[in-house]
């Protein structure tokens, strides 16, 4: 994120604040994990970090956070994906996305899906504290360099038909392993499905969405967010 030279409200009213935020950060890239918790640590408690979406999961239910800071592109299992299982489990823990997606369909369905922040990557690092400090109580934050266009993409939705078919929640989780590169037999272990099972579930989803073959689907995978380029 973008340094800033002042701290913001929120910053100097955490200084001295008795109850600091308890906050989850999840990012596969160790370096940023490290920039986040130096930038965070002064006004929050970094109660973790997890470098995968399944690794998310189980630190949120070990730690039960008040607040995870999650990209969306992770290995194993997207944060968006991730992000909704938490949210469902645990309401009451508020998700922030802090990403490098800046489709404002993503963003739509990220809130849809029950987050209560987003962020980009290019974003100033003091406007982390303020969608903390909004999300804590009880708001939603968008950054301002996507509000335009995320209006747009809800102006957008209101006037299209939805997709017919939409892929079940182990769907979307068998379909970001193989386009990993998983092989079946990887996918069913992590999974903890058997190979014959990861395989029904691929066809399903090929033949659902009339993909025809593997390049196909890692496109499909690629549009829909569960993996990076």
């Amino acid at each position: 994120m973008n340094n800033a030279a002042q701290s913001t409200p929120a910053q100097q009213a955490w200084a001295g604040a008795k109850v600091r935020p308890r906050v989850l950060l999840a990012d596969d890239h160790s370096l940023l994990l490290d920039a986040f918790k130096k930038l965070l640590r002064p006004h929050c408690d970094v109660v973790g970090s997890a470098g995968d979406g399944r690794e998310m999961l189980r630190l949120a239910r070990e730690l039960q956070p008040d607040v995870i800071v999650s990209d969306i592109s992770m290995p194993l299992l997207n944060g968006l994906d991730a992000g909704t299982k938490i949210i469902k489990q645990w309401p009451d823990i508020k998700l922030i996305y802090l990403t490098l997606n800046e489709e404002p369909e993503l963003v739509a369905d990220a809130f849809r899906q029950g987050a209560s922040g987003y962020l980009l990557k290019s974003s100033a690092a003091t406007e982390l504290f303020s969608a903390i400090e909004v999300v804590m109580k009880g708001g939603k934050y968008v950054t301002p360099l996507m509000t335009e266009a995320l209006i747009g993409s809800f102006l957008k939705d209101s006037g299209e038909e939805k997709p017919a078919h939409e892929l079940s929640t182990r769907q979307r989780e068998v379909l970001q392993l193989l386009a990993e590169g998983k092989t079946m037999k990887e996918a069913a272990e992590i999974l903890s499905l058997t190979s014959r099972t990861v395989a029904f579930h691929k066809y399903q989803i090929m033949k659902d969405l009339d993909i025809k073959s593997n390049s196909e689907l890692i496109q499909y995978a690629l549009r829909e967010g569960l993996i990076s380029a």
